[in-house]
């Protein structure tokens, strides 16, 4: 008979067998899917930059209705926009319009391009920085309405100071986000485009501007903000035409509903320009991947 088939031989082996797997640690359950939460920000909310807005109106609304706010103090919104229309109607509100859009368009397009070169020229360069980088952390700190009356001195009073004083508010989120993106990004980018034996132009088309992009974009948003900014201030300067001085000249006569009119055309131009670039920015910057994908 053979010894491995008697149960007596075989009990020793199977206890031995049963002991070593009892030394085996047992695996780790993995969690079930349906239950885990997802750590991201989650599904993006349809039309949620206008929830804040809509809460804001509906408040409005009710506060009128129910008295609690005084007219004279701030007009029912039905109120605002009747006399919206009265001015598109007269033809006053598209040429103030028109007006504010452009000098807001002149400056941010100087503010931006000076703004962008002067930080390209300080972040590939030390002998830039060293030129550059110091007269524009003192203009930074210096506010630009502050300046409003240097600038009437040099330019006069005319479109030349109004534009300068948007432009330099503009430049100064510009260079400061491109250029902090410049200096941020991983030197291994660097030292693999060495080994692949880039050539410099190559260099900066490849890897620093891609790079930069995300600064750029960023500092761009603020810059659209700013020039709405300025140009609220600068328009209330011996200015004929634009919504600036439509507001200051309802302002003398006490017409608080024209008031209102031309602050939240300032808001929806405000808010539409820093939506058309967040498109370009989700656009251009579509190969990355962040918290809110």
């Amino acid at each position: 008979m053979n010894a491995f088939s008697h149960p007596a031989a075989v009990a020793p082996t199977i206890g031995y067998a049963s002991d070593e797997r009892a030394l085996i640690p047992p695996a780790v359950k993995p969690r079930k899917t349906g239950t885990r939460r997802r750590l991201a920000l989650g599904r993006a909310i349809p039309f949620g930059a206008l929830v804040g807005p809509a809460l804001l109106l509906v408040v409005w609304s009710i506060g009128s209705v129910a008295g609690l706010i005084d007219p004279r103090t701030l007009p029912a919104p039905w109120s605002v926009v009747g006399t919206a229309v009265d001015l598109i109607a007269e033809g006053k509100l598209q040429g103030h319009l028109m007006t504010s859009a452009w000098r807001a368009a002149q400056g941010l397009v100087f503010g931006v391009l000076i703004g962008t070169v002067l930080a390209l020229i300080s972040g590939l360069s030390r002998l830039g920085e060293a030129i550059i980088d110091g007269p524009v952390q003192i203009k930074r700190a210096i506010p630009t309405l502050a300046l409003i009356p240097l600038l009437m001195l040099w330019f006069g009073i005319g479109e030349g100071m109004k534009v300068t004083t948007i432009a330099l508010a503009v430049l100064i989120p510009v260079y400061i986000q491109t250029h902090s993106s410049l200096r941020s990004i991983d030197s291994r980018y660097v030292e693999l485009a060495q080994t692949l034996r880039m050539g410099y132009g190559e260099f900066i088309r490849e890897v620093i501007l891609p790079g930069a992009l995300p600064g750029f974009f960023l500092g761009l948003r603020f810059a659209v903000t700013y020039a709405w900014l300025s140009l609220v201030v600068v328009e209330q300067v011996n200015a004929t035409s634009g919504i600036g001085y439509m507001i200051d000249l309802a302002r003398n006569y006490g017409q608080t509903d024209i008031v209102i009119v031309g602050l939240v055309l300032y808001a929806l131009l405000g808010l539409a320009s820093d939506g058309i670039v967040s498109f370009f920015q989700e656009r251009s910057l579509s190969w990355r991947r962040t918290l809110a994908d």
